[in-house]
Order: C-alpha cells, then structure tokens, then sequence
C-alpha cells in the first residue's frame, strides 16, 4: 500500500485509512477485530475513529484490539480520533471549549487504552466558542504529550483559513489535516475547501469515499433501496435521500463512468472511485468504512487500481457539478484558470 505524508507534518501514513464508526452498532467486536487485522496486514496504517462513534464503543473495541496485539503491530498503527459533539447531557459536555476538549480528549485516552494519540481532530466548527482558545488548547494538548498532531474536520473554506490564521498570528502550531466530505457525487468540496488546504499544506482525510453506497452500484434508477443498506434500514430518511439524488441526470451519468471503467478494467465500481479519489490533490488518506471485513477487503482493491488519465478525465467530466453561476460558474470558473478575458 502506498504511503504518504499526513499533511505538512512528517508522519507518514497508508493513503488508505479504516474508518471504524461501524464499530460497536453494524460491525460486532468479533467483525471489527477482524477489520482492524485484515486492514494491517494489507499494509494499512491510519485508523480513524470518534468520541461519539457509538458512544465511545468505537474507542474501546480498538483499545481492546490494541492490547491483545504484539508490539510489532500496535507500533505501526497511526491512531486518530476526534472531539466536538455531545459527551454528556450537561452545557459544558459539547462544543470546543478547553473544559469539555480537554475532558473528551482524556476520556478517549483511556477508552483507547494510550497515553497518546497520533491526531486528534475537532469534529466540527463550533460558533460559541473563541477560535482562540480552541486553538490554544490544541497547542496545549500537543506541547503536554498527549497529542502528536491536530487536525480539522467538517470545517468550510474560510473555517480552515481562519484556523490557520489565527493559528499563525498567536505563535501556535497548525494543523495538520481535514476531513471533509468528498468523492465523485460531492465535488463542491474543490469549490473552496481544497484550494484552502492545498494553499496552508494541510492534508486531506475524506470521509463517504463512496458517497454513501451509491458509488458502490448498490443502488439502481427504479428500485428503493432496502435491506442492509444505509438508505434501505432508515426508511423514513431513505425515501427522500433516494429521491433526491436520484432524481439528478447527474447521479447516473457518474454511475455509470464508473461503472464502465470498473467493467474496463475488470475492478469493482468501489474500487473505481476510490482510486479516483485517492488520486485527487492533496489528499493524503482515504477512509474507508465497511460494515464486514468482505466489503473492507473489496475496498482495500483500490490500493491496486491507478487510473490513466484518460480514465480520470472521463470521470471527472461526468462529475462535474457544473455551478451554474458566479462565483463559482461563469467567470469565477475562467478566472481560477487565468482565462478571464473581460467583466467587472
């Protein structure tokens, strides 16, 4: 498996990633030990989980996993978990405040059963509290031993900016990495999230690689997902996710590029668009989450698929958002490629 660095900072991590938030809920301990063993023994060394993933379930299956394997092991896995969303019912047990980060964070050490983790990401952007004391918390965290690097997630283009900013502007270390959504149906990623990491070395960390099954083929024009599927066991909130990506040309215009090289090349769709995926700027792991270590295995494929150019030209054609406006059409689309010849 490739390996590649995470983000500016020199940790070198696998360009594929185990996402574990299956862990505790549609994968067992049983089926998630395996997914953690199938995953290093193909080379894989990132392993990304959350407070939040079940309850902390997510945590303690890992840590469990942690410290019934050898040293030679457990050394080469890159841990990373995250802190931001409710912990507790109290107003303190939520958001990025020193007090609840610093709680979070040490509770996850011990469900981890570490005294450190390799990076540790804030969840989400939190309007409440100042940017600077997240941010000094962080560096604190760092500085105290407990984290080795920090990162970002769900943060918009000008979140990670200001980050980063403010980050420099106090003499503080920066960080890392973010993980957003991203792949072939959520493009509008690139619009400002990408260019912000790519301008600040940040790396990126997608998470949905395969857009939430409908990369994988699971689901067709004229059938309602059901079953063991995202959209099939949440009928309620199925219905109408089916319905609308559905009912973009869009959807299957991707599909089916995908589906046709994956034909082409005689790899599965996932594999397919994970590849595409991990082909992308800036974009130092990809994470994967499968419910079975079948599906884990499938996706582990795509280490062995690098797409030709003229094959990521076709799939970027048919994913193309296309906005239809400023800033992002129009001229905003000429002058991100110093074309503009004319305008206000």
């Amino acid at each position: 498996m490739e390996h590649r660095t995470l983000g500016g900072s020199g940790c070198s991590v696998s360009h594929l990633a185990l996402g574990t938030m299956t862990f505790g809920k549609e994968t067992d301990r049983e089926g998630a030990f395996a997914q953690l063993d199938r995953f290093v023994e193909a080379g894989g060394t990132l392993v990304d989980t959350a407070d939040v993933y079940n309850g902390g379930v997510s945590e303690e299956i890992i840590g469990s996993w942690l410290a019934q394997r050898p040293a030679e092991v457990t050394e080469r896995v890159v841990l990373a978990t995250k802190g931001r969303f409710p912990t507790s019912g109290e107003p303190n047990g939520v958001g990025l405040s020193r007090r609840h980060l610093a709680r979070a964070l040490d509770a996850s050490l011990r469900r981890l059963g570490v005294e450190a983790v390799d990076l540790y990401q804030v969840h989400a952007w939190d309007p409440w509290t100042p940017l600077e004391e997240t941010l000094r918390a962080l560096d604190d965290f760092v500085r105290a031993g407990k984290v080795h690097y920090y990162g970002l997630s769900n943060f918009t283009g000008w979140q990670v900016q200001k980050a980063v900013s403010t980050a420099d502007a106090l003499g503080l270390l920066r960080p890392v990495t973010l993980q957003p959504q991203y792949n072939l149906l959520v493009r509008e990623t690139e619009w400002e999230v990408v260019p912000a990491c790519e301008e600040n070395g940040l790396g990126l960390l997608p998470w949905s690689p395969l857009g939430g099954g409908w990369l994988s083929g699971k689901y067709t024009r004229d059938n309602q997902p059901t079953g063991a599927t995202r959209l099939g066991e949440d009928p309620e909130r199925g219905v109408e996710a089916y319905a609308r990506r559905n009912a973009q040309q869009r959807t299957w215009d991707v599909i089916d590029a995908v589906q046709s090289i994956a034909q082409e090349r005689g790899a599965t769709m996932a594999q397919v668009a994970l590849a595409w995926l991990a082909a992308q700027p800036v974009v130092s792991s990809v994470i994967l989450g499968a419910r079975t270590t079948e599906q884990l295995v499938d996706n582990l494929g795509a280490a062995d698929v690098e797409l030709g150019e003229e094959e990521l030209d076709r799939l970027d054609a048919a994913s193309d958002p296309q906005p239809a406006d400023y800033p992002y059409g129009g001229p905003g689309r000429q002058q991100r490629s110093r074309n503009l010849t004319g305008g206000r």
